[in-house]
């Protein structure tokens, strides 16, 4: 990477270190800003950064980033968490998920007639999955009641999880005949292969630091990268028996945090220590900090280069897929639950894409298939204008949301958003 690129990364960094608890409740979001930066360094503007000059930064900076984060956040999510939730969480990923899958590629029929019939399945799943650090504000509001801020953290933790394995079967699919593995193959790899790695990588993981802490035998720093150690591991396999790593990577997650939660209490350990959350920490900010470079790379070399050849037909799929592809979907999942109008939409508006969309779209990029240049450009689009939109909105729209509810509730005590008030769990 070229030596400016470098400083530039590190002073915006240093920049948004010093001021972002200032920032954090205005429109300048996290992602907003290093995509900004890295706009201006990309091409268009100080071309100090460049993917043909540094073609494997791109990759290995979002993919990294993705494996933390998707491990940490399944490590993170309780399966208590989806009852607790009561039925918003289920219902967004059983029926919302799903459905936005399939809406997008029914739009994305007419306005991107360059794509195959696999490459219009890739763009709508690849498309699908929520990023809660692009509307940080919405989903961390006080003032918004639990039940909204719980479900939407739920999904956002669990949805780029689920999605992977459609992506994964898309993407053989339109790329088979091409000289790559077919679906039926894909499936054995990718899905169960990489899934019966990923468990196992983060059962042993879990039970090797129970072991540990019981007998005293390691510091807190180095448990910290012990459990960092359990996504490279399970990553590193699953490429190696040319499976997923990103379903591995999320399989290790899930299976780390439920082992450690379900293992025996044990009189001489904290609690924190059975607590995967608390285990995960350094490896949560790590993918934090790469996720954050990943939009300055973006900014650069992705969708720098994707304005330069921008057209209608990316810009108006891009503003459905964001608007129309995700709220009708979630307006169909929330039928007869007793929400209201008002904060369906507010679910329905708060689904940022973010990384997890960008590495699919890298990834299938990568494929080189016959409509690859066009997919990667409504992706960067897409992700492009809900970095500047979902940041934009979530403190403004957080803010009037909770007014509105404190207003609702003087009125009827029994509104059904409130379900979670009183069950004595803090959020």
């Amino acid at each position: 990477m070229n030596g400016w690129a470098v400083v530039a990364a590190g002073c915006v960094v240093v920049g948004y270190g010093l001021f972002s608890r200032r920032l954090s409740t205005t429109v300048l979001s996290g992602p907003l800003v290093f995509m900004l930066v890295g706009v201006a360094i990309g091409p268009l503007g100080l071309d100090v950064l460049d993917r043909a000059k540094d073609p494997e930064v791109t990759r290995t900076l979002l993919e990294s980033a993705l494996v933390l984060l998707l491990f940490a956040d399944a490590a993170a999510i309780r399966l208590r968490d989806l009852r607790r939730e009561e039925f918003l969480p289920l219902r967004l990923l059983v029926v919302g998920l799903p459905a936005t899958m399939a809406l997008g590629w029914l739009a994305a029929w007419p306005l991107l007639p360059g794509l195959g019939v696999w490459e219009l399945a890739l763009a709508a799943v690849i498309l699908a999955p929520t990023d809660a650090a692009l509307g940080q504000q919405a989903f961390s509001n006080k003032r918004v009641p639990p039940l909204i801020r719980g479900g939407l953290s739920v999904e956002s933790g669990l949805n780029d999880g689920l999605a992977l394995p459609f992506f994964v079967l898309a993407l053989a699919a339109a790329g088979e005949g091409h000289g790559r593995p077919g679906v039926a193959e894909t499936f054995l790899r990718a899905l169960l292969l990489s899934s019966a790695i990923g468990i196992a990588a983060g059962w042993a993981g879990a039970s090797l630091l129970r072991w540990s802490l019981t007998k005293g035998w390691s510091t807190s720093d180095w448990r910290q990268l012990l459990v960092l150690a359990v996504p490279a591991v399970a990553y590193a396999l699953c490429l190696m028996g040319e499976g997923s790593g990103f379903i591995g990577s999320w399989a290790a997650g899930l299976a780390f945090g439920v082992h450690l939660r379900r293992a025996p209490a044990d009189p001489n350990l904290r609690p924190e220590d059975s607590d995967p959350v608390h285990s995960t920490t350094f490896t949560a900010r790590l993918g934090l900090l790469l996720a954050s470079l990943s939009f300055l790379v973006f900014g650069a070399v992705i969708l720098g280069p994707t304005l330069q050849h921008l057209t209608w037909r990316m810009v108006v799929y891009a503003l459905l897929s964001l608007t129309v592809v995700r709220m009708l979907p979630v307006a169909l999942a929330l039928i007869g639950t007793g929400l209201r109008a008002t904060s369906v939409a507010y679910i329905g508006w708060f689904g940022p894409r973010g990384l997890a969309s960008l590495v699919f779209g890298l990834l299938a990029y990568e494929e080189h298939l016959p409509g690859g240049t066009l997919l990667s450009g409504v992706v960067a689009v897409t992700v492009g204008l809900s970095v500047i939109l979902h940041g934009a909105s979530a403190p403004f729209l957080g803010n009037r949301y909770g007014a509105w509810f404190t207003r609702t509730l003087r009125r009827e005590t029994n509104l059904r958003e409130n379900a979670l008030a009183h069950d004595g769990t803090p959020r």
